[in-house]
């Protein structure tokens, strides 16, 4: 049986995954990897926690949500035994705001939590986040600290893995949101210029693709997933 290995987004906790794996395909396997809300871990040192939870043994598909893009492609282009594709869901090889990224000195003093930040996201996300889902994001939020939190925008900031992408052999399916205020269109735009066969499938949805239009984006991994297995065949990992 082929599992699919979920990254998470930057809260790192694998609860906004619920839905999702919920309405995935039941012919698969799915693991959530999930990152510590109490400590300030670099991409390095994740990556090295995710490489220890992938399946021993057994073909799976790796799919890599937003802040978790990086670390995907990173193994990814590793080729490790079993990896038969890999997802990236409204992600990136390196952060696309590059007006941002030349602001990451203030990480240390920006505010991660409260009103402040629920309208950051409200103008982020904007159409297609209904009200259960802000409620959502801000329960799991909670439960992250906010240096954790700070940290990971700074990893955010820092990252160029755009190197790594021409190394990766498996399949790759890029999922891509039409009202992602938080990831622009030219993060995928740039991914496949350096990598020309990546598959880019859009959602009418915001940023958090896999909550907002669960069965709709577990159909489409499911596809993909099946596709990839029949390419490699079911015995070869």
């Amino acid at each position: 049986m082929v599992t699919l290995v979920l990254l998470p987004g930057l809260d790192g906790t694998g609860l906004l995954f619920s839905d999702f794996v919920s309405a995935f395909a039941p012919e698969f396997e799915t693991t959530v990897v999930r990152y510590p809300t109490d400590q300030c871990l670099s991409y390095a040192e994740l990556e090295s926690m995710v490489r220890a939870s992938l399946p021993a043994g057994r073909p799976f598909v790796l799919l890599g949500e937003s802040f978790s893009g990086p670390i995907a492609i990173s193994i990814s282009a590793s080729r490790p035994r079993g990896l038969v594709g890999l997802i990236l869901c409204c992600s990136f090889a390196r952060y696309p705001r590059r007006l941002l990224a030349k602001l990451r000195l203030l990480v240390p003093v920006i505010p991660v939590k409260g009103r402040f930040v629920s309208l950051v996201g409200r103008v982020a996300n904007g159409r297609g986040v209904s009200r259960a889902l802000r409620s959502r994001l801000r329960e799991v939020a909670a439960k992250v600290s906010s240096s954790v939190l700070r940290a990971r925008i700074g990893e955010v900031l820092r990252v160029d893995v755009r190197d790594k992408l021409p190394e990766i052999e498996v399949p790759i399916l890029y999922l891509r949101a039409s009202y992602d205020g938080v990831i622009p269109r030219r993060a995928s735009e740039e991914i496949r210029r350096l990598v020309p066969r990546v598959r880019v499938v859009e959602f009418a949805a915001p940023h958090f693709v896999l909550q907002a239009v669960a069965p709709r984006a577990a159909e489409v991994v499911g596809e993909f997933a099946r596709e990839v297995v029949e390419r490699q065949g079911p015995c070869k990992t």
